[in-house]
Order: structure tokens, then sequence, then C-alpha cells
């Protein structure tokens, strides 16, 4: 069983990613829905005065997960990693096409604001644990990066 193949399958089914955050005021997670890359870079968009974008600015590391079962008694598959986020600056068309597919929304036109006040977020993953019940138990899959 090739792990990251199985990673990129967590990645594309998912919707949501529970972000986890620490600041000032101590540790945060909020969910949000996200996009990624062939190289496991994690997109998202969000407002900037929001609690997680702005601990995202004084505190690059964060850790999330991806879950995918969501059933009693369903074989658990899903992903937790830890790595550097950061704000990206500009409107990224390319990340805007993805995300809107991904929520089943038309392709935005290139003239069109999709942040509409937000910004685009980037989660470099370092290490990512696969929790893959068919395929390994309870044994995570751990993939370094």
């Amino acid at each position: 069983m090739d792990i990251k193949k199985r990673i990129k399958e967590v990645l594309d089914r998912g919707h949501l990613m529970s972000l986890g955050i620490s600041d000032e005021a101590g540790v945060w997670v909020a969910d949000v829905i996200y996009i990624h890359d062939d190289i496991f870079n994690i997109y998202w968009m969000s407002d900037p005065a929001a609690r997680h974008s702005w601990a995202v600015i004084r505190n690059k590391q964060v850790a999330g997960t991806i879950t995918i079962s969501n059933k009693s008694k369903e074989l658990n598959l899903g992903i937790q990693f830890h790595g550097l986020a950061e704000k990206i600056d500009g409107p990224r068309y390319d990340l805007a096409v993805k995300h809107r597919m991904k929520r089943g929304h038309p392709v935005p036109k290139e003239t069109e604001d999709v942040l509409q006040g937000d910004s685009w977020y980037i989660l470099k993953p370092k290490m990512i644990q696969l929790i893959d019940e068919v395929n390994f138990g309870f044994d995570k899959q751990t993939l370094e990066l």
C-alpha cells in the first residue's frame, strides 16, 4: 500500500480541515474548507480578522486533521499533520478555481473578486500521519516531508 496515494485520496475526498493554532489566549481549532496541491500543501481562504488567521501571522506552527470516516462503527480513515502556515498575498485565480470546483460552484471569471475581503493561506506539512484502519489497523503510517 502506497501511503502517499492513500493520503492523497484522503485529501481528495475530504472537505473540512480542522486547523489547530496557538495564540496568546491559548489553543484553538477552526474548521475550514480546503484544497491541496500535488505535494500535500493545503490551502484555504479565510477572513484575515478571524482568530485562526491572526494566529497564523504570529505563530506559523499549526496542526490539523482531516477525517473521512464519520459514522458509528465505520472503519477510521483520515490524516493528522503539523507544519508551517502563512498568509498568501493576492487573489490567486488558480486556487479560486479549485476551491469553487470543490464546493460544486461554477468556475469564477478571472475578473471576479472571489476573496471578497478574505485572504488565502497555505499550510506546508512537515509530517503527515495516515490513519487507515482498513489497511493498517490502528498502526498510524507516518510520512515525513
